[in-house]
């Protein structure tokens, strides 16, 4: 067998593609990136973040609420049962 190893990567062998399109384009979109994560991460109003938050554990419950409700409506039986078993260990572990 033939060794192809040529030994350690020099810097000056690395071919820098700066003159391409793709790497205009990669350099502006590390670009919009940068600034992006600047609007996310920087200071921002409490009462804003609080706000959005607010608003999105309300969509999310809204969206959970619905699936729940749609499942009941789907099979009664089956979700009554669970309530029962629920019920039922709910109340052994307080028994306790």
């Amino acid at each position: 067998m033939t060794e192809t190893y040529t030994g350690p990567t020099r810097p000056e062998d690395i071919e820098d593609a700066a003159d391409l399109e793709s790497a205009r384009l990669d350099r502006e979109a590390d670009a919009i990136l940068r600034e992006g994560e600047a609007r996310t991460f920087g200071p921002r109003p409490v009462r804003e973040a609080v706000r959005e938050d607010a608003m999105a554990a309300r969509d999310w419950s809204r969206t959970r609420a619905e699936r729940l409700r749609r499942a009941v409506e789907d099979e009664p039986m089956k979700a009554t049962l669970y309530a029962l078993g629920l019920g039922v260990v709910i109340g052994m572990l307080i028994g306790r």
